[in-house]
Parts: structure tokens; C-alpha cells; sequence
């Protein structure tokens, strides 16, 4: 539930809709959720100082209902 929420929101913030990736994974320390989006509309994503980023963490961590989530943007450029 959480990851189509996120994947909803960030779909509304970015250029290039069809590159929005959303995936859940569970590690020892919790859970992460992955956000991968266009290049180009990374910088959307994360948003003047961190901002949109930090909103978005705010509204899954409200969606959460008290769990622990972290959200990573992650920059596609990256190696895997």
C-alpha cells in the first residue's frame, strides 16, 4: 500500500511518468522503499534544500501509521 502511495505522489511531481520506480525491500535495520525516477527529473524529486524530499518522507512516515520507513532516492547513475 505504501509503495503505490509513493509511487502516486511522485508520478505527480516528475516529467517522464513512465521511468517511476517504486520498490519495497526488507533489510535487518527496516524497511526502505526505493524511489528511482528519470535523470532529469531527479532534482524535481528531491526539491529546493531537500524539501519535496523531505515532505514526501513526512506524508509515507503519517501513511505508516507509527512504523519506521525510509524512503531513498535513489540517483540512477549510480552502479546497482
Amino acid at each position: 500500500m505504501l509503495e503505490e502511495a509513493l509511487e502516486h505522489l511522485v508520478t505527480g511531481i516528475v516529467d517522464h511518468k513512465d521511468d517511476v520506480a517504486v520498490k519495497r525491500k526488507e533489510l535487518r535495520r527496516g524497511e526502505i522503499i526505493e524511489v528511482r525516477v528519470h535523470p532529469d527529473d531527479l532534482g524535481r524529486v528531491i526539491g529546493r534544500s531537500g524539501r519535496t524530499a523531505s515532505a514526501l518522507r513526512t506524508v509515507m512516515t503519517a501513511l505508516a501509521g507509527g512504523r519506521q520507513v525510509r524512503i531513498d532516492i535513489v540517483d540512477t547513475d549510480r552502479v546497482r
